[in-house]
């Protein structure tokens, strides 16, 4: 279908950053001249409103991320644009025009494109850096409380870089809920986690975290585990025995591992795995019902507007170096106009 931009309909190349190598976001650099993407069958072209910076960002500018693309690559992939092609084979199609929020490859840069069926309307009132995280950071923090988590009222759950993106969804999540929420983040974060309604914040660094939290909860129901090794042994240790379970859905700090013996006679919980994005491919139907519980919570006011720091696209490799080093809060997000 011909691109419907009336703004650029002569133009065929864009601005992006570029990964160009995995030696991490020093390599990553602004491109003027990169092709512009064009939509096929399934996907709608996007003209890229402000694009979320996530930690698995990061990974794949290193090379660790599972399935990543390969250097060089257009970098990025979660972003609110507004439709402005729509390729073949896409199912009741949403008019050119409408703003959404998705995924796709490449989008730190104007224009990129996303599977028509991952794509979210931004909700009435809200710009398009407030919509970014809907179907990263909240359905994350959705699915890992609640399908795989099984979140009852009057659970204690711990919640690990309750700071970050996925974190503070997670926090307001698990209160809406009705749990108790047990958080980690470094000190100078807590403030920012205290505002979401942690019931208790403590410093992830300490080094007696599992024997406190363990004091706090006598063992916690749920853990919501993203940090890898440096808080992997303290979220099997907290878990209650049998009936504990440990959602892992990243490995910030670096891998850790887990035996056969340690499950049978040292940590006896459920440990289960997440990643957002195979969970949409795996299980469509519950994809599409964690999105439909997503509307109903801002529907609901529980979700309010996201409140990104939205930076210049030439910042972003400033901003991944930042977020690898641990020094953010919050959502980041980068504007490809500016």
């Amino acid at each position: 279908m011909e691109i419907n931009d009336h703004r650029h309909t002569a133009e065929r190349t864009m601005r992006a950053l570029v990964q160009r190598s995995h030696r991490g976001p020093g390599d990553l650099t602004l491109t003027t001249g990169h092709r512009r993407p064009a939509p096929g069958p399934g996907e709608y072209l996007i003209r890229v409103g402000a694009a979320g910076v996530n930690f698995a960002d990061v990974m794949q500018t290193r090379g660790t991320y599972g399935g990543g693309p390969r250097a060089p690559y257009a970098a990025g992939f979660e972003a609110a644009g507004e439709i402005v092609g729509v390729g073949p084979e896409v199912e009741r199609p949403l008019p050119v025009g409408t703003r959404v929020v998705g995924t796709g490859p490449g989008a730190f840069a104007e224009y990129m494109v996303m599977p028509a069926t991952g794509v979210l309307p931004i909700p009435s009132g809200w710009g398009e850096a407030e919509a970014l995280g809907m179907v990263l950071n909240w359905a994350t923090a959705l699915a890992a409380l609640k399908p795989l988590g099984e979140i009852t009222t009057g659970d204690a759950v711990l919640i690990h870089a309750a700071a970050g993106g996925v974190g503070q969804a997670a926090v307001r999540l698990a209160r809406h809920y009705g749990a108790r929420v047990i958080a980690t983040a470094s000190p100078a974060k807590h403030d920012t986690v205290r505002a979401l309604g942690a019931d208790e914040i403590l410093d992830s660094g300490r080094p007696d975290l599992a024997a406190e939290i363990t004091r706090l909860t006598g063992g916690v129901d749920l853990v919501l585990e993203s940090v890898g090794r440096a808080t992997f042994g303290v979220s099997l240790a907290v878990a209650r025995p049998i009936v504990g379970r440990v959602v892992v859905f990243g490995a910030a700090s670096g891998d850790a591992c887990l035996s056969t013996h340690d499950l049978v006679f040292t940590h006896p919980v459920h440990v289960m795995g997440l990643h957002i994005g195979a969970l949409a491919a795996a299980a469509p139907s519950l994809y599409r019902s964690l999105l439909a519980e997503i509307e109903a919570l801002i529907a609901q006011g529980v979700y309010p507007p996201g409140t990104p720091q939205v930076h210049p696209l030439a910042e972003g490799p400033a901003v991944l170096q930042e977020l690898e080093a641990g020094r953010t809060r919050g959502k980041h997000a980068l504007d490809p106009w500016r």
